[in-house]
């Protein structure tokens, strides 16, 4: 479970429908990859220190393993369940030794955070022409990854009526049976869970408060569990319905079919939220030639396929279609396209007001604590 979650017209003025994704790229696809020079750069360091990435994330267990074997680098993962406040403390708190983060993934309010506080060393990468700017720090400080919509997970051997709307999650039979992917004061998911909720109950990406009453109400009525939704609370039936990520909902069903759980993932009718994670690099990491490999490797046509493989939208999708590049077989795997429209996104300033005001008002309005 990674606390830290795809911002601008891919999260723009703040609402975009999913087809302004694929009309967002400008130029034309140049695949040059990394050069000879920074692989023997990196090669060298011979290793690459990331954090807070767990291996059934967006498929992370996969990418790091292709990484590792196609380069010969060697990959410590620091606190894969790490939160993306703490991976941006990270790099402040290790400063200076060898096992600072060379790179992060961040949710959006926390790349936006450490960009501002000079944590992070610019770089594009060679396909940088192909990521919407929408997508990225037009000084390269941070880029998006990948991005997906916050839905439903719901586990039908304990829930017999499927929720659809955000209003369904007030129905007395779901007492204690909800549960979000960790606290929104430090999570991008949980964050993105309070904007989608917002959306749902009459407010907007610039109005976060109904999202929180949302929550309040849900946990006063008994229905919000006091758990962090984890594969592992899923798989015992601890937690049946789950508020998070497409794309780990996905991820998360196939591990539950292992365990017996039929897990089925809704897509929300109303209140539909979307947003990417943010690659960066560490101003002041220890292995800066093997981070920049690994943004390469990221974003290049293999590293952007093996997100689409853990049911996200990858940063380049659109490049990655219109090129005729995306396996049939790796489309068939996410939820119909119909899903995905009238998805609305949060721009820089709507997110770093939400993280601002969901900070002040979850413990006395939410949690009590």
């Amino acid at each position: 479970m990674k606390h830290t979650p795809s911002r601008r017209a891919l999260i723009g003025g703040g609402t975009a429908a999913l087809t302004l994704v694929t009309a967002a790229f400008a130029a034309a696809s140049t695949h040059v990859g990394p050069s000879a020079d920074l692989i023997a750069a990196a090669k060298k360091e011979g290793k690459l220190n990331t954090i807070a990435l767990p291996p059934d994330w967006a498929n992370y267990g996969e990418i790091m393993s292709t990484f590792q074997k196609k380069f010969g680098l060697k990959i410590t993962n620091a606190n894969p369940d790490g939160s993306s406040a703490e991976e941006n403390q990270a790099i402040v708190s290790l400063k200076g030794q060898d096992r600072a983060p060379d790179v992060v993934d961040d949710g959006p309010a926390f790349a936006i955070q450490g960009a501002s506080q000079g944590l992070f060393v610019p770089y594009k990468v060679s396909t940088w022409s192909t990521i919407p700017a929408s997508m990225k720090d037009a000084s390269g400080k941070w880029v998006g990854d990948y991005w997906g919509v916050v839905s439903f997970g719901v586990n039908t051997k304990l829930v017999k009526d499927v929720p659809h709307t955000w209003a369904d999650l007030l129905k007395p039979e779901y007492k204690n049976m909800i549960a979000l992917n960790g606290d929104p004061r430090t999570s991008g998911s949980a964050l993105a869970g309070v904007f989608a909720a917002a959306l749902g109950n009459g407010g907007s990406v610039s109005n976060v408060e109904p999202g929180i009453s949302f929550f309040a109400k849900l946990k006063s009525s008994g229905n919000l569990l006091a758990v962090d939704a984890t594969p592992a609370t899923i798989a015992s039936g601890q937690t049946p319905i789950t508020i998070d990520w497409d794309y780990l909902q996905l991820s998360y069903k196939a591990e539950a079919k292992k365990q017996g759980v039929d897990w089925q993932v809704v897509i929300p009718s109303t209140g539909r939220y979307g947003a990417f994670y943010a690659q960066a690099i560490n101003a002041n990491g220890p292995n800066p030639n093997a981070a920049k490999l690994w943004e390469e490797f990221l974003y290049s046509d293999e590293g952007q396929l093996l997100f689409l493989k853990g049911g996200t939208h990858p940063a380049r999708f659109a490049d990655l279609s219109k090129r005729g590049a995306i396996p049939a077989s790796l489309l068939k795997n996410l939820p119909p396209a119909s899903s995905y429209t009238n998805v609305t996104f949060a721009n820089d300033s709507q997110q770093t007001a939400a993280k601002a005001k969901v900070a002040a008002e979850w413990a006395t309005k939410v949690s009590g604590t």
